[in-house]
């Protein structure tokens, strides 16, 4: 099929050594009923045979294959926004893949809600053979949601749909980690933007061995810091009060997750913090309490 010389939607894909799995979110791609597409999948480096994969897909005129050397998944999707021609921008990893209707549903809801700037939904989440292990997800919420975004990120990365303004407004991806880079721009956005929560099964989310394995303890780390940024930042986006209640939240999360994990000094320190930003918080209180008696 013949790419549009503007198609109005633009799919980023960012991909290191996903020969395994990146036909598979290609075709997710290019088996949506949604047509007016071109599909930016950045090669960061990859040494094994990713471009041998992905030939039966290049001669296609929506397809563009941009190779770097490795540089990191932030700069290959900041390169692929730089080159993006499209009036909504999404995502997608090489190792996940989208359900049918997922462009058309959002380019739909975007088209009759203009003041809706980020859409985004649900997960079906699948292990590295590609069966289904759940369906159960987060909370997710609508509106400006920067306060729900502080407290964690609802966010998921491989679901959304979001103007290209934003992008041109905001910047993409911060690049300063390196982990968790979706929840900065994600947050930030939060700052300006209004996102609307689509109640839909919109993508496969594969959960691998060494994702499973990962250090839960870093991420928490590297969340504290955008979180910290933010406040820095956009200091008049909420409220100190609503500021502080979502401090608190994050810090008994964290809390709760170390004592689980068998870090019971670790969580005390955490839950006092939550305790700083909320004396009077029964979030925080709850989470002293569960702490307090965990064997």
């Amino acid at each position: 099929m013949t790419g549009s010389a503007t198609p109005r939607v633009s799919v980023i894909t960012p991909t290191y050594n996903r020969a395994d799995f990146i036909g598979e979110a290609v075709q997710s791609v290019m088996d949506q009923d949604y047509t007016d597409f071109e599909l930016l999948i950045v090669d960061d480096g990859s040494t094994d045979n990713t471009r041998e994969v992905l030939q039966p897909w290049l001669q296609d005129e929506r397809v563009h294959y941009i190779q770097q050397a490795n540089q990191g998944q932030s700069h290959a999707r900041n390169r692929a926004i730089e080159q993006a021609r499209g009036e909504f921008i999404c995502f997608l990893d090489s190792d996940n893949a989208w359900v049918p209707g997922k462009l058309s549903m959002q380019v739909a809801l975007l088209d009759e809600h203009p003041e809706v700037d980020v859409v985004y939904g649900d997960n079906i989440f699948i292990n590295e053979a590609g069966a289904e292990t759940s369906r159960q997800n987060m909370k997710r919420y609508s509106g400006f949601i920067a306060f729900q975004m502080l407290k964690d990120n609802c966010v998921a990365m491989n679901t959304t749909m979001a103007r290209r303004r934003c992008f041109d407004e905001m910047g993409g991806m911060s690049g300063k980690r390196r982990v968790a880079d979706d929840y900065d721009l994600w947050l930030r956005f939060s700052a300006r933007y209004r996102f609307h929560y689509m109640p839909e099964y919109l993508a496969y989310y594969r959960v691998m061995e060494q994702q499973i394995s990962s250090d839960k303890t870093a991420r928490f780390e590297t969340n504290e810091a955008i979180i910290r940024d933010f406040r820095d930042q956009f200091p008049d986006v909420l409220p100190r009060k609503r500021f502080d209640e979502a401090f608190a939240f994050f810090y008994t999360r964290k809390a709760r997750y170390l004592a689980a994990s068998g870090q019971r000094g670790l969580a005390w320190r955490e839950i006092l913090t939550a305790l700083r930003y909320r004396p009077f918080s029964r979030v925080a209180w709850r989470g002293l309490a569960a702490i307090t008696v965990k064997r």
